[in-house]
């Protein structure tokens, strides 16, 4: 175990530890809930034309459990949270490994038949401003610790969140470790590098952001967060939430700007973006119909963390992030609530996503590359009965580009299959 890692669980531990056991019977316990999550999931990606893999192909079981404790009474409360995570493989081979669902040797591309890790985190609360320590997974405009592959990607450090001025959420932190979806290990922080975008080994033992969300009105939140990743980039972000009744339904406008450059000696490389997209959807009872646009300028692609996902207008598309240099991206998305059939619980989606103008190194293609992806979604959870509340969610996608085969996306047929059930455990 790392110094680092020893100073952070010491942390934790010792939160515990100072907590009497009569204040623990008072809010600490009394307050606390206790969860567990099954989680199974096939991910099968089929790679189109000529590649070296053809696919990644894997199946896993993995469980969650979770412990969020209340907190002591008192002006200074004192909390701990608990995660243990763990991950099985029902079906893998070296041939088809790279899914994120499973850590495997990364010489002989062996997948492990299990992995698992214990995640603690103290927590200070004073009034409506809190203060975590230890295993922590930011949801943030700068920073989004991907929780979509079997196990969820998770930091260490400290972040604090405050609440206090009426209509404002503050929140600060600082990160030197992460922990990847598929792997039960703390690294230093790199960047994501499809396509040879920046130097993907290059390394930080900082990661520091500060912001906010101010809501405006009922109806619009405004946002803008800075952040650094020592030595490699920084990045500001502004943006707006508006959400409001237009007509007999509602119409929702997101709006997203990172303006992204070198930090220090930039060790990952040039960083010069700027990455403008907004979404517009309008709702009216079950159906929901969105339009979205999005426009990298700048020398570079925009710059997030690896794992991580990048909180653009293009979130949630499943084969590509559609973030190349000078990248220009339309869609259309629609979203239907089968409830209005009388089949509460059963949901789908159907999105195309539409790419031009990239700039790739002439070696991966060049200029004027293109790319586009369609996806459909149906999810339905179980409404009553034994199985209450399980959940199913079948998601496939297509997904083409005119990169040369070198390229880090290549042409693909991918599809997911999910049945999540959480326990309730206290």
């Amino acid at each position: 175990m790392s110094t680092l890692k020893r100073v952070h669980t010491t942390l934790a531990l010792g939160t515990l530890c100072s907590i009497s056991p009569a204040l623990l019977a008072q809010g600490f316990i009394e307050d606390s809930k206790a969860t567990l999550t099954s989680r199974n999931y096939y991910f099968d990606r089929d790679y189109k034309g000529d590649s070296a893999q053809s696919a990644t192909r894997e199946w896993a079981q993995g469980f969650i459990l979770r412990f969020t404790s209340g907190y002591t009474p008192g002006t200074v409360g004192f909390g701990l949270d608990a995660q243990g995570l763990l991950g099985l493989k029902l079906d893998s081979s070296p041939d088809r490994t790279g899914t994120g669902l499973l850590s495997y040797n990364p010489v002989t591309r062996q997948p492990n038949d299990s992995y698992s890790e214990l995640g603690l985190t103290g927590k200070v609360k004073v009034s409506k401003t809190e203060l975590q320590g230890g295993t922590l997974a930011p949801n943030l405009p700068i920073l989004f610790a991907s929780p979509t592959r079997l196990l969820p990607q998770t930091f260490r450090g400290a972040q604090l969140k405050s609440q206090d001025i009426d209509n404002l959420t503050l929140n600060a932190g600082w990160l030197d470790r992460m922990n990847q979806r598929d792997s039960t290990n703390y690294q230093k922080i790199t960047l994501a590098s499809p396509n040879r975008r920046f130097n993907g080994a290059a390394e930080s033992d900082s990661f520091s952001f500060a912001g906010g969300d101010y809501k405006w009105s009922d109806a619009l939140t405004l946002k803008y967060y800075h952040a650094e990743l020592a030595d490699i980039y920084r990045q500001d972000f502004v943006g707006f939430i508006d959400n409001r009744p237009l007509g007999p339904g509602r119409v929702k406008t997101d709006v997203r700007y990172h303006i992204s450059g070198e930090d220090g000696p930039a060790k990952a490389g040039k960083v010069d973006n700027r990455t403008f997209g907004v979404m517009s959807t309008y709702s009216l009872g079950a159906h929901s119909l969105g339009l979205g646009y999005m426009q990298l300028s700048g020398d570079t692609a925009m710059p997030y963390i690896a794992g991580s996902e990048p909180m653009v207008v293009s979130e949630g598309a499943l084969s590509s992030e559609f973030l190349n240099p000078k990248e220009r991206t339309w869609q259309v998305r629609y979203d239907y609530d089968f409830a209005a059939l009388a089949v509460p619980g059963l949901k789908g989606m159907l999105r195309y996503l539409d790419a031009s103008h990239i700039e790739l190194p002439s070696a991966l293609g060049g200029s004027d590359r293109s790319e586009s992806e369609k996806d459909i979604e149906l999810s339905y959870v179980v409404q009553s009965g034994t199985f209450k509340n399980v959940a199913f969610r079948l998601r496939h996608a297509w997904y083409r580009n005119d990169f040369a085969p070198t390229a880090s996306f290549r042409d693909d047929n991918e599809l997911r299959v999910n049945i999540d059930y959480t326990l309730a455990l206290w």
